[in-house]
């Protein structure tokens, strides 16, 4: 049984921090995609970030330059550096394990991420 836990939500000011970290447990194949999404109020969940097994990323435009997503293989864990915050970064933000030899999409319960302006 494949879990996702996420951790590291918060209320932060415009401008400040958040690490958002996402542990996984079970057994699943190494080669593997891991990534940040999140969805706002009344919104489409969207791609925050993510991360191969072997290091590429991808990021949304709308992060690029502030978010730094990273992973411990070891671990099984993914995280997400989130800087110069804006409001409108509010969202509950969700992990996700997929990948061509994972059996299907897995997904953490989801962490509150809020950022007062």
């Amino acid at each position: 049984q494949v879990q996702l836990v996420e951790s590291g939500g918060g209320l932060v000011q415009a401008g400040g921090s958040l690490r958002l970290s996402c542990a996984a447990s079970g057994s699943f194949f190494s080669i593997n995609v891991m990534g940040w999404y999140r969805q706002a109020p009344g919104k489409q969940r969207e791609l925050v970030a993510s991360m191969r097994t072997g290091g590429s990323t991808n990021y949304a435009d709308s992060v690029k330059g502030r978010f730094t997503i990273s992973r411990d293989n070891a671990k099984k864990t993914v995280y997400l550096q989130m800087n110069s915050l804006k409001p409108e970064d509010t969202a509950v933000y969700y992990c996700k394990l997929s990948g061509a030899y994972i059996s299907r999409d897995y997904w953490g319960q989801g962490t509150q991420v809020t950022v007062s302006s």
